[in-house]
């Protein structure tokens, strides 16, 4: 059945409420005359068919004993047969919820199922039904995260998660989530713990799930390169790639290969971030993981303007943008903008590299304030191309803040040190001079000419 289908049809809440309106005896007479049966075959000892005229009338209200032997001839419950439910309250609420689940995956607008979730999680609170509230609280959470409004899922989540029950090895998802919420709002060291406790409470409560071991390594390894602790992400990435020889799965090795190319770029090496993306784009090939694949080409994309090849960069581009033509979120949209804008930008074409990054700031939003400080970025580069210093100056110190509030520090060193690149050749050297030291002070060690590699 189609999305569009599924939209036309009534919701379960709906069909529910309807059904559970329905008098008793107007549902005894209607499943009596779906099975074709007269009210003389519907009867049976302890049961006439006056008695079961009496109740289809509305005239008598039927015995628990009269329920369970209409019930048994019928083919329904007796749960169905008096209240127009086969389920309890606690696994009719359970349906919904699912219903609510699958409608924010695939509705394109998931305000209803937000809508319904709310209603769900409140009426599980007053029923004292724990499991359904901190299950609509996931779902609440991870629609948040989704849409990029991140302060909303770390409410939702550390609410659904403070009590310990949902483990790490079961919903590695929702810790993710939640990790990387904290990183959009730029607290990186709480995503870096909350992964360190994933990861230890997977080794010493299930070790011999290798893959969840993995999937908190490589998440840990992203958490601690955010906070610009390099050497230690690139330790614990290595250290899981034993177990990921070891792994069947395809795609928790793209994993590894991936978070190892991130950290080689924003290193500056490299020949070695093309050498494992392309690793994990290979791998990627024998899934059916597309959106993730996109991304790949995405971050090569990205190395390739690095490397100052326009041509290979927009290969990879293109790639990407027919692969997340239907399932792009507005972090994919504005990233492609960003990767557009660079590469005009190595082209000389410094209309389309402002455009493209004006389009990027817009479709980011104020939610994915990270990579809203690549596109003013780009945008600044775009401009300094143009000439235009003061405008230039203004997005570049933007950039610059920007990254470094969000725990970008590396970046921020790189954008500090394109800054002062343009304001030398503005002649505006006392300024230039403060712009490098930013840069020195956001390098973390690194020298002006590493700072300054693009």
């Amino acid at each position: 059945m189609s999305v569009v289908d599924a939209k036309m049809r009534p919701s379960v809440a709906t069909q529910s409420e309807d059904l559970q309106a329905e008098p008793v005896g107007v549902r005894l007479k209607r499943l009596r005359l779906e099975r074709g049966l007269s009210q003389r075959e519907l009867s049976s000892p302890g049961v006439s068919y006056a008695y079961i005229s009496r109740i289809e009338a509305g005239a008598r209200t039927p015995s628990v004993k009269a329920l369970r032997m209409l019930a048994q001839k019928l083919g329904v419950s007796v749960e169905y047969l008096e209240t127009g439910r086969d389920l309890r309250d606690v696994d009719e609420r359970e349906l919904r919820l699912a219903d609510a689940e699958l409608e924010l995956r695939l509705a394109d607008d998931a305000s209803a199922a937000e809508a319904k979730l709310r209603d769900i999680l409140a009426e599980a609170g007053k029923a004292g039904d724990n499991p359904s509230a901190r299950r609509a609280r996931i779902a609440l959470g991870l629609a948040a995260a989704q849409r990029g409004n991140h302060l909303d899922a770390v409410e939702a989540l550390e609410a659904a998660l403070k009590d310990g029950i949902v483990e790490p090895h079961a919903r590695p998802d929702v810790y993710r989530a939640l990790g990387q919420s904290y990183a959009f709002l730029g607290a990186a060291d709480r995503a870096v713990r909350l992964f360190e406790r994933c990861l230890e409470d997977v080794r010493t409560g299930h070790p011999e799930n290798t893959t969840a071991q993995i999937w908190f390594a490589t998440l840990l390894s992203y958490a601690l390169t955010d906070s610009g602790d390099y050497d230690r992400a690139r330790d614990v990435i290595r250290s899981a790639l034993p177990d990921a020889e070891r792994e069947v799965d395809p795609y928790t090795r793209v994993r590894l290969y991936w978070s190892l190319a991130r950290l080689a770029l924003l290193e500056g090496r490299q020949t070695e971030a093309l050498d494992n993306i392309r690793q994990a784009i290979a791998l990627l090939k024998t899934t059916d993981d597309e959106v993730t694949l996109a991304r790949a080409y995405l971050l090569s994309a990205g190395v390739e303007t690095n490397e100052g090849d326009a041509a290979a960069a927009r290969r990879h581009l293109k790639k990407a943008k027919l692969l997340l033509a239907s399932g792009a979120t507005p972090e994919d949209r504005g990233m492609i903008r960003i990767g557009e804008s660079r590469i005009a930008c190595l082209e000389g074409d410094a209309a389309a590299a402002i455009n493209r990054a004006r389009e990027a700031i817009d479709i980011l939003g104020q939610f994915h304030v990270g990579e809203q400080g690549e596109a003013v970025w780009a945008l600044a580069r775009g401009l300094s191309l143009a000439g235009d210093v003061p405008g230039a100056d203004d997005a570049f110190r933007r950039a610059v803040d920007l990254l470094s509030v969000h725990g970008r520090r590396h970046d921020a060193a790189r954008a500090a040190a394109d800054w002062a690149e343009m304001l030398g050749k503005a002649g505006q050297k006392d300024d230039a001079a403060r712009a490098s030291e930013r840069a020195a002070a956001l390098g973390l060690g690194l020298d002006t000419e590493a700072a300054r590699r693009r």
